[in-house]
């Protein structure tokens, strides 16, 4: 009897030990498994967008709509560098859009990372004024974060505060602050329908979601695949990465309409989300609105129709033929926008503007999709935060126009609400401009002089010709001349001290107004510079800690 305890014993404790040792694997295989349990999605539901006038109403005002992609590279697009890394994807529709108003090449995201960048598009401010710095992590996903942390044997280690990050309120709760005015209200008070479709990240708890921050519908993303991962229709792209992996681990196909349950889309999700965006203009062609279309494209995991990665078969490599796949969604969805506008010929009265939350991700391990510049998604490099952006407004903006001049995400803000003929905010208040004038060549000085990135340990500024950069506890410091240098090669830090010392005060005396974090850093992260994530650190490599 007593061996035989001895034997289940053993047995526990076997078992007990292999579990431990594949303790990522286990959870990344059981979540999708489990979710449907605490987490059921029923079969798709018809939406109920509501609909605006028969006839259309007399209202010189513009509709509106803001694009905006995730994780699109610089290079993504045609008109910048190529198409998808290795020059061959010709994003048609982006660029038509890009030729019917205005392209800034250099239009800065506010943050290298989704939540901060979205919280400032929303409400024209820097993101860390009202706190909001990090970018939340689903619950499950900090887990595999920080077991993965454990297990990494590389120079370069992640480090995880465990007792800050179990203390963590769930990704629902760490929202935007609601008293913070979002341009959805400014809008809506003024009368304008307004609209939201795919990602927020901006807290769906506590009065944080869509429905509460001015929108008067909502289809939101719930969960991040494209499509069902055994999906004959789909091909997939899998990557040996934190963050790939955490994706993969808390995968769900599902979206939620306004306040109902979670369903199952009916099709590819960049697709869907494009024919509900048809569905919202069709329904309000007769009254002004705002329509907020937040595509999850083209950030991981990579999924894509299999119609769409058959065109890609000249590419070199599976994983950039599934990436280039799903940007070529993303185009067609730009395309049947504008197409829908023009047919119900409301085009001209139209302003569209298109743009990404931050540049492309390291992690899915393609090399030159922010060519020509350096860094990645969660670096204040060029690379992380430099991402296409496009206004067109037939009516008002000149065709074909380019410029080089420094925007904003934060700009957003005042360009749509003097559009829209609103008195915007006490200008104290907000920190973008209204970029009409510029655009309109009413005003040729720069619209910013200086402009900050911060995400704790992480901080940057690009002052007149001058880009700063620190990662601060390494102390490791950076400075280009961008007028000639604009892809940041030669690090001047040691010879321009004066310039330094400015732009260090500039900073120091940004972070005096700044608000303490709303949510504390559990986490800081190594970024190489000039490597994606996977690839061996060596000596003399450029990197970063990133604070989350």
């Amino acid at each position: 009897m007593l061996r035989k305890i001895f034997y289940i014993l053993g047995s526990v404790l076997l078992l007990g030990s292999i579990a431990w040792e594949y303790k990522v694997n286990i959870l990344i295989w059981s979540i999708p498994k489990l979710a449907p349990i605490f987490m059921p999605v029923q079969a798709n539901v018809p939406t109920s967008w509501a609909e605006g006038p028969e006839i259309a109403i007399e209202d010189e005002r513009p509709n509106i709509i803001l694009i905006l992609a995730d994780d699109m590279g610089y290079n993504d697009i045609s008109m910048h560098n190529g198409g998808a890394a290795d020059g061959t994807l010709m994003t048609t529709n982006i660029d038509s859009l890009a030729e019917s108003g205005i392209l800034f090449s250099r239009g800065y995201a506010a943050n290298a990372t989704c939540a901060p960048s979205r919280a400032s598009i929303m409400t024209g401010r820097y993101p860390t004024k009202f706190g909001y710095e990090f970018t939340p992590v689903p619950d499950a996903g900090r887990l595999i974060m920080s077991w993965l942390a454990e297990e990494d044997d590389s120079v370069l280690k992640a480090r995880i505060d465990n007792e800050v990050s179990r203390n963590l309120p769930s990704m629902w709760e760490q929202g935007m602050p609601t008293e913070q005015i979002t341009i959805a209200e400014v809008l809506q008070d003024a009368g304008y329908y307004t609209a939201h479709i795919g990602k927020w990240h901006l807290g769906n708890a506590n009065g944080m979601d869509p429905l509460n921050q001015g929108f008067e519908d909502s289809l939101s993303l719930a969960g991040p695949l494209y499509a069902p991962e055994d999906d004959p229709e789909i091909v997939n792209a899998k990557f040996d990465t934190t963050i790939d992996k955490m994706v993969w681990g808390i995968g769900q196909y599902s979206a939620r309409f306004n306040e109902g349950n979670l369903f199952a889309p009916d099709k590819y999700v960049t697709d869907y989300y494009t024919d509900e965006a048809l569905k919202v203009i069709e329904k309000n062609k007769n009254r002004p609105f705002f329509l907020y279309l937040s595509h999850w494209a083209v950030h991981n995991p990579l999924q894509a129709l299999r119609s769409d990665v058959e065109q890609m078969t000249h590419m070199s490599g599976h994983n950039l033929q599934v990436y280039a796949g799903m940007i070529k969604a993303l185009d067609r969805s730009v395309g049947k926008v504008v197409a829908k506008l023009k047919e119900l010929e409301i085009y001209g009265k139209t302003l569209i503007i298109f743009t990404s939350d931050n540049g492309g991700a390291n992690y899915i391990e393609l090399e030159d999709i922010n060519k020509p510049y350096r860094g990645w998604k969660i670096s204040f490099f060029e690379g992380g935060i430099r991402v296409p952006f496009i206004f067109s407004w037939p009516d008002q903006i000149q065709a074909g126009q380019t410029s080089d001049d420094p925007i904003h995400h934060f700009d957003i803000f005042s360009t749509i609400a003097s559009a829209a003929g609103i008195k915007p905010l006490n200008a104290n208040e907000l920190d973008g401009v209204n970029l009409l004038p510029f655009i309109k060549k009413e005003k040729t000085t720069n619209p910013h002089k200086t402009l900050f990135w911060r995400s704790g340990n992480h901080q940057a500024v690009l002052h007149e010709k001058w880009k700063y950069i620190i990662s601060k506890k390494e102390n490791k410091r950076w400075l280009f001349d961008t007028s000639v240098d604009p892809t940041e090669q030669n690090n001047l830090i040691g010879v321009h001290i004066e310039e330094v010392q400015l732009i260090e005060g500039l900073l120091s005396d940004f972070n005096a107004e700044q608000k303490e974090p709303l949510i504390p850093s559990a986490f800081e992260a190594p970024i190489l510079i000039d490597k994606y994530d996977g690839q061996k650190y060596e000596e003399g490599d450029d990197y970063i800690y990133w604070s989350n």
